[in-house]
């Protein structure tokens, strides 16, 4: 039978000295981005910084893209959301982000005005609501977010330890903070903005991540039976990886499809968020096989104990 990926014998533990050096780092430009998160340095999205909201419609059909390329010149970072209401078809959200104060807010709000009015001629815009999002909802809504991740990393820890034991469950936790943080790392030093579709990736790729890392350490359960002696677990660890590395790489190139495609041909909402998928799917591959494993790896090796 046909096998994209043929039986291996890899020494993964072999390098996971170098692999932690390479988490490390990813770790380090991770926490970088969360204190610049945190202190507002980073490229702030509406949903956390602030900003003006508009919603209103057109009396005739208008393409999302066409507006928000109307609106862009004036306004960079302009979100643009198509309303799904029966009673007003052609209604759209227009975010901007906070302005300095409410004047500068009101501004904002008329020049939006003005563009429809320039850019689509004969097709009347009607405003029907209109407010500012001030920086204490932005300040809740990050709170929140920060909550969300914690407690589904705790959740990770309670699961594992459980289903195993407690080294592999932090061995897990470790794994899938890694991937968190390595991803918003990459994403905040990229410049790209941290918005809830952000948050929203964050943590579908810490789901992602558990997975394999579960995968895994199924395996091990089941191999460790097969060798007897301390000396002998790094052989079990390293059989179990070439064992599901085929399962891996398979789910790995179909998920990278997939996401590939809503990158390319998804739009510029969902840019980011695709984009953080593609990191994460490669990041939680890497940290499933060259973290989470060696973790237990290193911890046997000092305190011997075998899993449940």
């Amino acid at each position: 039978m046909f096998r994209l990926i043929p039986e291996t014998k890899i020494d993964f533990i072999g390098g996971r000295k170098i692999a932690f050096v390479i988490s490390v780092l990813l770790i380090a430009a991770g926490i970088v981005a969360a204190v610049m998160v945190y202190t507002e340095k980073a490229n702030l999205g509406i949903d956390f910084a602030g900003g003006v909201m508009l919603q209103g419609h057109f009396d005739s059909p208008v393409e999302i893209e066409t507006l928000r390329s109307a609106l862009s010149a004036d306004f960079p970072d302009v979100q643009v959301t198509k309303v799904e209401d029966f009673e007003q078809p052609n209604a759209f959200i227009i975010k901007t982000k906070r302005p300095q104060d409410e004047a500068e807010g009101e501004a904002r709000l008329n020049r939006i005005t003005e563009i429809m009015q320039e850019q689509f001629a004969g097709n009347t815009f009607t405003r029907d609501s209109e407010h500012v999002i001030g920086p204490a909802v932005g300040q809740s809504l990050r709170r929140d977010a920060q909550w969300a991740v914690l407690i589904s990393l705790i959740g990770i820890l309670i699961y594992i330890a459980i289903r195993f034991d407690f080294r592999s469950g932090v061995a897990a936790t470790i794994a899938t903070f890694h991937d968190v943080l390595a991803v918003l790392g990459i994403m905040i030093l990229m410049g790209k903005e941290f918005d809830l579709l952000l948050v929203v990736a964050l943590l579908t790729l810490a789901g992602y991540s558990l997975t394999d890392t579960v995968v895994v350490f199924d395996r091990i359960r089941e191999n460790v039976k097969k060798f007897r002696g301390k000396s002998q677990f790094v052989s079990a660890v390293n059989l179990s990886i070439n064992d599901v590395l085929a399962r891996t790489f398979n789910t790995s190139i179909t998920v990278l499809f997939v996401v590939g495609i809503l990158f390319f041909f998804g739009g510029e909402v969902l840019r980011n968020f695709s984009l953080a998928l593609i990191l994460g799917v490669i990041v939680g591959t890497y940290s499933s096989i060259f973290v989470a494993s060696p973790i237990v790896v290193e911890w046997e090796s000092r305190r011997p104990k075998r899993f449940k």
